[in-house]
């Protein structure tokens, strides 16, 4: 599923927060623009990572987004190796992103700072053939 755009964010609720007028201005000027979460936000103060997943499907709908999913890394652990890499790959692949929205660095919460070398990493090996 080509997309025009993939917005990532290292927690349900991120790019929401974080570009959300961006994301929803895009899809209604018909762009196809699909969010993806790193985690599933299990360490966060505010709601369960199931209360969470539920909020973040209303705000795909609300934001006009094709689609979310959920790479499930760990909350708190989100980190720039190959094992984390090689889990984020496939998605890239799948969704095939002509414009692709990451965390900006530096950040305060270590996952967002990690998140944006991590993205931009995995990106680069999702246009490897092997």
């Amino acid at each position: 599923m080509n997309v025009d755009v993939l917005a990532i964010g290292a927690h349900p609720d991120d790019v929401e927060l974080g570009i959300g007028g961006l994301v929803h201005k895009l899809a209604q000027r018909g762009r196809r623009v699909a969010l993806l979460d790193l985690t599933r936000g299990e360490m966060g103060s505010r709601g369960t990572p199931d209360e969470r997943a539920e909020e973040a499907r209303k705000a795909a709908d609300i934001l006009g987004a094709v689609c979310r999913e959920n790479v499930a890394l760990p909350d708190g652990g989100v980190a720039n190796t190959a094992e984390q890499q090689r889990k984020l790959v496939p998605f890239l692949r799948k969704y095939r992103p002509a414009a692709l929205f990451a965390p900006m660095r530096p950040d305060r919460h270590p996952d967002h700072d990690a998140a944006h070398g991590l993205v931009r990493d995995a990106n680069y090996f999702a246009g490897l053939a092997r």
